[in-house]
């Protein structure tokens, strides 16, 4: 993978916007000094999340930089506790999350298909079937990774995905003898947006899909099945894609390569690769191994828990066990004398992208733990006196904001309820379940989601260009979702 271009210097503008805007809001009285029993806290995350945004979106210091600020500030309140050693594993324990172990296993699994060309072959391959015209390519790593992420975590479909996504795009760069910024980033952005969607299309497609659906059940007894979700779910995500792809290629279509290349060329590429070796076989059938596990994470994870009641399992530890298992077989498996997965390979792996995954994990912990989540959904206590299609709006809106600085579960966690108590009675289920479903919709941070981060460490994304496309995606899934919900939902489930 290409390593995230780092600023030379620090750009002064947005370092100072960054830091004045943490001063004024942790310290300056306002209401979030006060609230409740939180006191000053949610101040100081928000001042905190204000400066990491400022920063990040500005590029005022090396991203990775901008993700160690949780580090330096909260390990020094009381935001997890009252106590020093709370809030310094508070901190710190983000930064080793499960997903950030799947990352890893993830990158190395992509750096061993990089390491015997596999990756080229499966571009190949890939241009073949699809067709190598920009646009319609662009249309089909979108719609391929959706697909997959109806069914395994979205992180875990972005980590598969994203070494496919780098091989075609350094085939068209090869093709095309130049480095393509704008259509590189596009389909990096197809990758990360492809699985955002994709999982709002099934029950099991994302965690705040079944939190809406235990929700619904224990607080208005109703039973959503899966036919009824996907009849909710799967047809916004196809009628969205298309939107996201129009906006992806507003990026792409710059620099996107002139024509499509030639049969003949392809062929005469996949001849030149020759017959599958020994070490792509062994690859390959990891990774395939690999998928086929994320996909049985689920009903593995249920099966497994009686068995190890001692640990708290969760699928993400599970997804990010089977990525390590896969990366370490193909470090421990030789070919030919030498192992599948060189130590040498493990310079290509993005490790900055790691720390950036752990800051934003830490930062939206601390945005739970202060009290701050709980602030911004109480703000929305007057809803109920709106008419009521613009409730579902501003219900859908502020999840996909609050959702760009906290996790998408802990962001339908803290609405669900306070949505339930501050919508009209009779709108509370299309309120609820357009704000669950607008909890995927974050497209604009790479903090936002592990999809969003993880290919940023591709190096082709850069976050002003990701901050704008993604706002844009941001209120139009939010829009889109209001009116189909308000369309739907009383006809499913009244």
């Amino acid at each position: 993978m290409r390593r995230v271009p780092s600023p030379a210097v620090v750009k002064p503008i947005p370092f100072a916007l960054g830091v004045a805007a943490f001063a004024a809001i942790a310290l300056i009285d306002s209401p979030l000094q006060h609230v409740g029993e939180h006191g000053r806290l949610p101040a100081l995350a928000a001042g905190v999340t204000a400066w990491m945004a400022i920063w990040w979106i500005g590029e005022a210091v090396p991203l990775w930089w901008t993700a160690l600020i949780p580090l330096a500030v909260y390990p020094l309140t009381s935001v997890h506790g009252e106590r020093f050693a709370e809030n310094l594993s508070g901190t710190v324990l983000p930064y080793v999350d499960p997903y950030i172990f799947l990352f890893l296993g993830g990158m190395g699994i992509a750096a061993a298909m990089e390491q015997w060309n596999l990756h080229r072959r499966i571009a190949l391959a890939i241009m073949r079937r699809i067709g190598v015209d920009p646009a319609r390519l662009l249309f089909g790593v979108l719609a391929a990774t959706a697909a997959v992420s109806l069914w395994i975590s979205n992180t875990a479909t972005a980590a598969m995905m994203l070494p496919i996504g780098l091989a075609l795009l350094r085939e068209l760069e090869r093709q095309a003898g130049r480095r393509l910024a704008g259509f590189g980033c596009a389909l990096m952005l197809a990758i990360a947006y492809g699985s955002n969607i994709g999982g709002i299309g099934t029950k099991i497609g994302t965690v705040p899909n079944a939190l809406l659906a235990g929700f619904l059940f224990q607080e208005r007894g109703i039973d959503l099945s899966f036919p009824q979700f996907m009849a909710i779910g799967l047809p916004f995500v196809i009628v969205f894609l298309p939107v996201a792809w129009l906006m992806l290629w507003r990026v792409g279509r710059a620099d996107a390569p002139s024509g499509a290349l030639g049969r003949a060329a392809l062929d005469a590429e996949t001849k030149q690769l020759g017959r599958m070796q020994p070490a792509e076989r062994v690859v390959a059938i990891a990774f395939i191994a690999a998928a086929g596990l994320w996909i049985s994470g689920q009903p593995l994870t249920v099966w497994l828990k009686p068995q190890i009641e001692s640990f708290a399992l969760k699928t993400a530890h599970l997804e990010a066990a089977i990525a390590l298992c896969a990366a370490l077989a193909l470090m421990l498996w030789r070919s030919g004398g030498r192992p599948v997965l060189a130590p040498r390979s493990f310079r290509r792996l993005q490790w900055d992208a790691l720390v950036l995954l752990g800051g934003s994990f830490s930062m939206a912990a601390a945005v739970e733990a202060s009290g701050l989540s709980e602030w911004l959904g109480s703000e929305l206590a007057e809803l109920r006196t709106f008419p009521a299609f613009a409730q579902v709006v501003l219900a859908s809106l502020a999840t996909v904001a609050l959702s760009a600085f906290a996790s998408n579960a802990a962001t339908t966690a803290v609405m669900l309820p306070v949505l339930l108590s501050s919508v009209s009675p009779e709108n509370a289920n299309v309120a609820l379940v357009s704000a669950a479903l607008a909890s995927s919709c974050d497209f604009a941070l790479p903090a936002g989601t592990p999809p969003n981060a993880i290919v940023f460490g591709s190096g082709y994304v850069k976050v002003p260009v990701m901050a704008r496309t993604g706002a844009l995606l941001d209120v139009l899934a939010a829009l889109l979702l209001s009116i189909w919900c308000w369309w739907i939902v009383p006809r499913l489930i009244g």
